[in-house]
């Protein structure tokens, strides 16, 4: 598991109820599962995927797992509104940009 920029500490700022839940969806993605509840962030980039915590709040991370060397976690958000802000998508697409200028040649 790769965590980009600040997205380790944005998670630990959650809810413990939504902390423990990324944390299952996280290891389901590290063993080659599906998340139970994710959908395709297409906007963000290819192979870029949203898990969907509900509870309390509604809660994101974005992830891209396409690649051998590790799942690389893009960035988390609390999402306050019907729409993921245009905000978080753009900090997910550099967070992506980085992963792919950093990663070793393949």
């Amino acid at each position: 598991m790769v965590w980009v920029g600040r997205t380790l500490e944005r998670i630990r700022g959650f809810r413990a109820d939504a902390r423990r839940q990324v944390g299952f969806q996280l290891r389901r993605v590290q063993d080659g599962l599906d998340p139970s509840d994710w959908k395709p962030m297409r906007s963000v980039g290819a192979g870029v995927v949203e898990i969907r915590v509900h509870g309390d709040g509604e809660y994101r991370v974005l992830y891209v797992a396409k690649f051998a060397e590790a799942v690389y976690v893009l960035h988390a958000f609390e999402k306050r509104t019907k729409q993921t802000r245009q905000a978080d998508i753009e900090l997910g697409r550099r967070s992506l940009v980085e992963v792919l200028r950093g990663r070793p040649e393949r």
